[in-house]
């Protein structure tokens, strides 16, 4: 259990146990007064199902009306208790009390945080009773919130659960919390969807890089292979260019015939007057 609402349970434990002797439509009407007013009293429930506080729905108007302000402070807000006729007049605390509360109900609703709807919901007459109140609210523990000026808006992070359900409520609570569900599971259904969008791309994706890098080293090996050729004949035609026979003449010279002369078949040279003689060796 939250912590704020145990403590608020445990400040009106008093209260509840002091109900079984307000016998009286005035003793209760006391005592309800007292346990508004006590401070950290924020759920008042189990007070409302007591005996003697219920009987007070069919006392007189001087002392009914007690009930409907502890079910005003049990669910209701400020509007309620500033459209209902023939309600005790609040104390300052009261007061607070019952602002705090309403801002409990009003932060569940983001659009309602402006400083605008916020100074009409709470009839406070400025700003800065607003971010009093506000910053009351979050020493008391009841919710996490942080004061925006610049946006004029109140940022709430977290709220404490201290406000009791309205009668028959349950159901209309199931339906909004069925309706989310469904919503969850559509949205979960459409991301699971796109994941399995982006996985299909990725792999896709990876499978034409395959493929390029493949044709790409294909590509390559083939121009190494014919490059390779070229060279090599290139090299094998120089060497058959400079490496002609030699022949040795009479006188001892030797002389070196080039592809030309041997291509020719028939041309015969002279050197020193000498004659060819034969081969010679490289």
């Amino acid at each position: 259990m939250d912590q704020p609402q145990q403590k608020a349970l445990n400040a009106l434990e008093p209260y509840i146990l002091l109900s079984k002797s307000a016998t009286s439509p005035r003793a209760a009407a006391d005592l309800i007064t007292q346990a508004i007013s006590a401070p950290n009293t924020y759920v008042f429930a189990e007070l409302l199902q007591t005996p003697n506080i219920q009987s007070l729905r069919t006392a007189s108007a001087e002392y009914a009306c007690y009930l409907t302000l502890l079910e005003t402070f049990a669910w209701g807000t400020w509007a309620d208790y500033t459209s209902t006729p023939d309600l005790p007049q609040l104390s300052e605390a009261q007061s607070l009390k019952l602002r705090q509360l309403t801002l409990l109900t009003l932060s569940t609703s983001p659009s309602t945080l402006t400083y605008a709807h916020l100074l009409t919901a709470l009839s406070l007459p400025n700003t800065r009773a607003l971010e009093d109140l506000v910053i009351s609210s979050i020493y008391a523990g009841l919710l996490r919130a942080t004061l925006s000026p610049l946006t004029s808006r109140v940022i709430v992070s977290s709220v404490s659960p201290l406000r009791d359900l309205r009668p028959n409520s349950i159901p209309l609570m199931t339906s909004i919390l069925d309706d989310w569900d469904s919503r969850c599971v559509n949205v979960l259904r459409e991301l699971g969807g796109q994941v399995a969008e982006i996985k299909s791309r990725a792999r896709e994706t990876r499978r034409r890089e395959k493929e390029a890098e493949w044709v790409f080293e294909r590509a390559v090996g083939e121009d190494g292979g014919k490059g390779g050729g070229k060279s090599g004949g290139k090299r094998g035609a120089g060497e058959a260019e400079g490496n002609g026979d030699v022949f040795e003449t009479e006188g001892g010279e030797e002389m070196e015939m080039d592809d030309t002369f041997g291509r020719s078949g028939a041309r015969t040279a002279k050197r020193g007057g000498g004659r060819f003689t034969g081969y010679g060796k490289r």
